[in-house]
């Protein structure tokens, strides 16, 4: 059995990601890949020559290539998509811009749609930007907009693979998603309306054009490819993302201002994250049957809690298995006889996701693209202080009123 101890790594790693950009900024800079490897690297040897366990972080591994694959791939595809939009931004339009993210999240993925849409959001507010704008982002497009889809966020599918029919979550959840999504964008809106840098000049009508059509095919195969097994998935994810580098124009990439930066950023930190996360899983593995687990409302925050912080696809399938392991380790049973726990771990694993940077893959990419582009963003405690506790938060209590509501 993995000690308590084995989480310090993943602690120790997650106090660095938040606090040495505040104290160190420019060490931070040029040695996070040393600390990151170094706080890995205890995890490795365990796993390795104590503990002789292989597999495991073979599995580790192996969830780590297939992620950075997806992610890296439509990371430069996106970059060779240039969505302009010409106009001055309104806060009404702002929201539609947002919801229309949050649609098509659940159609090319929170990852997909963050990648597509992020760079055009930041430059048509580039005159007017504050930290909030990337904040709520964040929230509907990474994050809460993928909640109806096995294509939207990892957690439901690999509730899909398991068992969950293609449709079934949409079916269940749609009314929360809409009561969330107005939620999270009403507040948006009162934020967005009180903005007023770069109003000063005439109103312009809004104006879309569209740049590197050909990459949209391209994201395509990357989203069939996620149906693939591996390695011909990451094989596919690799030639689309080569394609799309080779044959973009070079002046789309100079106007997208595409570097490699972010993505090595995320790499590397992930890397650490997924190592030193893999001893935090599989004590969450064990214990997990001893929480005291019965209603929705405890998987959903139960769920959505750890999902903060780990990776919301493995604490997905731990919760559900517990559930499994209560009601008949059948997943038709399970759906037939408590559906609201489904629902509520589903939902958690998504939503919560939006809670910290490292809740899901897309919140520090667009959090590293944007700083890379020299926009100011909040820090990682600023983050949750000032937007996502005191937000989201009360967000989720209706959420978990739905629940109990709709038992």
């Amino acid at each position: 059995m993995v000690s308590i101890w084995a989480a310090v790594p993943f602690v120790l790693l997650l106090v660095a990601i938040a606090v040495m950009p505040l104290i160190a900024s420019r060490w931070w800079g040029r040695f996070y890949p040393l600390a990151a490897a170094l706080l890995a690297l205890p995890i490795l040897l365990g796993y390795l020559f104590l503990a002789r366990d292989l597999g495991r972080i073979g599995l580790v591994l192996g969830e780590y290539f297939s992620f950075i694959c997806l992610i890296g791939s439509l990371y430069v595809i996106a970059g060779g998509i240039r969505l302009r939009v010409v106009g001055t931004p309104r806060p009404a339009f702002n929201v539609l811009f947002l919801l229309f993210g949050a649609v098509v999240s659940n159609i090319i993925g929170t990852t997909g749609a963050s990648m597509l849409l992020i760079r055009s959001f930041l430059n048509t507010n580039r005159h007017r930007f504050a930290p909030y704008l990337v904040v709520f982002f964040i929230f509907v497009v990474a994050n809460i907009g993928g909640a109806l889809t096995p294509i939207g966020d990892p957690p439901l599918f690999l509730g899909y693979i398991n068992g969950v029919p293609f449709f079934w979550v949409v079916g269940k959840v749609w009314y929360v998603w809409l009561a969330v999504l107005a939620l999270v964008l009403g507040v948006f809106y009162y934020f967005d309306a009180r903005n007023r840098a770069g109003r000063s000049g005439p109103m312009r009508r809004t104006v879309v054009h569209l740049q590197g059509r050909r990459n949209l095919l391209l994201l395509a195969i990357v989203l069939i490819a996620v149906f693939a097994h591996a390695p011909v998935r990451e094989l596919l994810m690799i030639a689309a993302a080569a394609a799309s580098y080779f044959f973009t124009r070079k002046d789309v990439h100079r106007r997208n201002q595409f570097s490699f930066k972010p993505i090595i950023e995320v790499a590397v930190l992930f890397a650490g994250i997924f190592v030193t996360m893999a001893p935090v899983l599989q004590l969450l593995d064990v214990n997990a049957t001893r929480l005291g687990l019965k209603s929705a409302g405890d998987f959903f925050w139960m769920s959505g809690s750890l999902s903060s912080v780990l990776d919301n696809a493995p604490t997905y399938r731990t919760f559900l298995e517990v559930a499994l392991g209560r009601h008949g380790n059948n997943i038709g049973t399970l759906l037939a006889t408590h559906p609201e726990i489904v629902k509520a771990i589903s939902l958690g694993a998504v939503f919560f996701g939006a809670m910290t940077y490292i809740g899901n893959g897309p919140n520090f990419m667009v959090k590293s693209i944007a700083e890379h582009r020299g926009f100011k963003v909040p820090s990682f405690f600023e983050y949750m202080y000032r937007y996502s506790l005191p937000i989201l938060l009360p967000v989720f209590v209706v959420v978990w009123l739905l629940l109990l509501v709709t038992h």
